[in-house]
């Protein structure tokens, strides 16, 4: 033990010249841990070998945060005592056998190498575990810890830990990294950027390409083929491309709708550059041009969206910029009849309602009934912190979304069924109708700035569909000279 002490205590992380992010700031990071975490043994683990080679394999975001390590099955060990820290990862080994599967592994001495810090097998992981924790002490925890109804491997991994050493306390420790994720330096918000011009350009192909009788996975392939071909690494997410009453759907994804005229098209979509996410929505008429109710709806929810921008400063909170966008829903949804008016409410029952007030269920809530965004990063969902700081990349995407069957899922209530005469012929004129507007901002020390710049109004959208560019669009060369510039060396 006091050898594996030693080795650990004097070790330091750098990061090749090749990477992305400065080999200073990996280092940086894994130092702010050390400080948050509690003296003992903190443990961060990285993702697992998928069940078949040739499933694809994508780093755990906070292991990957803290090491830049690509590589399934590593693991970075940190030991405090007082004020001494030292750092180890643990490997797979290189294995020519297996590589001609997989690929290159670059081993313990490859990522000593890489990253300055001291390197052993992944096989030596639990016997050095159990060294540094004969005593007992802290065992703070970074990994795959869910906490649904079965136990994940990281989770079988830990109580196997504890059985053996009852005395340990294991503290779960994805918050403390959670915390330093909110914060994006400069080099993650080059990155950021970087997946959002593709998005954008996705975006931008989709729509100069859809027409009637196109089917969704056509526009699907074609965003996908944008994104790799312009050096994205995957889509962040499953693209969504859902047409009349696919629209209508939150996550839909199956994508397998033949689009018609008079239907618009819901395209929520994200490129994952160098593992950094973006997320960016527009919706569209099939047709080239809304009809009026389409526009109606749409320009509701662009007005709701300019209204979360404008309250978008320093300082703001989610719950303000919420306040500006339902506000405007609201009173927009009652003046297309589709609610009674802009504070009026329903009988939810048993079922419960997405959006609640004082008296009730929200008639906002049959129509709208998501958040109106979330942070992204290396997650399309990634840790926030709720209010408005420096560093901080995160959407705005209200939305409306009209299903035909909407009033048909009510309690029957008397006062539901007041409402619903009252709503009915509206919803079946606006039914299918789902309108989504998503961007991506971030927030520096001068503000917030809108960074997925692409066609939003409607009108500029007519004239993109109008104009119909060549699909695909040139390739960006400026995107993959840079691309070229910064690769990592084979």
């Amino acid at each position: 033990m006091r050898h594996l002490l030693a080795a650990l205590l004097c070790a330091s992380g750098v990061l090749p010249a090749s990477a992305q992010v400065p080999r200073s700031e990996y280092a940086a990071r894994r130092d702010s841990l050390a400080a948050a975490m509690p003296d003992g043994v903190l443990i961060a683990l990285g993702g697992h070998e998928p069940a078949e080679d040739y499933l694809s394999f994508f780093p755990a975001p906070a292991f990957y945060y803290l090491t830049g390590i690509t590589e399934p099955e590593a693991t970075l060990v940190i030991v405090k005592r007082q004020s001494a820290v030292g750092m180890m990862l643990f490997v797979q080994p290189r294995d020519p056998a297996r590589e001609v599967w997989t690929g290159t592994r670059l081993g313990t001495e490859g990522m000593t190498r890489a990253t300055g810090i001291p390197a052993r097998t992944i096989d030596e992981l639990r016997a050095s575990l159990d060294s540094l924790l004969a005593s007992g002490g802290t065992l703070s925890v970074i990994g795959d810890l869910a906490g649904a109804g079965f136990a994940t491997r990281d989770e079988q991994f830990v109580a196997a830990l504890q059985r053996d050493h009852p005395a340990l306390r294991i503290v779960p420790a994805n918050e403390l990294v959670d915390r330093l994720r909110m914060r994006h330096s400069a080099a993650e918000l080059a990155l950021e950027r970087k997946a959002i011009d593709i998005t954008v350009r996705a975006q931008h192909d989709a729509i100069s390409a859809i027409r009637p009788g196109m089917n969704e996975f056509e526009i699907q392939a074609l965003i996908e083929y944008t994104f790799r071909r312009n050096g994205a690494d995957r889509p962040s997410f499953a693209s969504i491309v859902g047409s009349g009453p696919n629209s209508t759907a939150l996550h839909y994804s199956a994508n397998d709708r033949f689009m018609r005229a008079g239907d618009v098209v819901v395209m929520d979509i994200g490129a994952s550059y160098r593992g950094y996410a973006a997320d960016v929505t527009r919706t569209v008429p099939v047709s080239g041009t809304f009809s009026p109710e389409q526009r109606a709806a749409y320009e509701i929810v662009r007005a709701a969206q300019h209204a979360a921008e404008q309250v978008a400063r320093l300082g703001a909170t989610s719950s303000d910029m919420d306040t500006a966008a339902n506000r405007v829903l609201s009173a927009g949804l009652a003046r297309l009849g589709l609610i009674e008016s802009p504070d009026a409410v329903y009988d939810a029952g048993s079922a419960g309602c997405p959006r609640h007030v004082a008296r009730g269920c929200s008639q906002l809530g049959l129509y709208y009934f998501h958040s109106l965004g979330h942070a992204i990063g290396l997650e399309v969902h990634d840790p926030t912190s709720f209010r408005i700081e420096p560093g901080n990349t995160f959407t705005i995407e209200p939305g409306i979304y009209v299903r035909p069957t909407v009033l048909d899922e009510l309690p029957a209530t008397a006062r539901n069924r007041a409402m619903i005469a009252k709503l009915r012929s509206a919803v079946q004129r606006y039914a299918n109708i789902g309108v989504r507007i998503e961007d991506d901002y971030f927030a520096t020390s001068s503000g917030v700035e809108w960074i997925s710049r692409g066609p939003r109004e409607a009108g500029e959208i007519e004239q993109l569909m109008r104009a119909r560019a060549p699909v695909p669009a040139p390739r960006d060369s400026a995107i993959i000279d840079w691309y070229r510039q910064t690769a990592p060396s084979p």
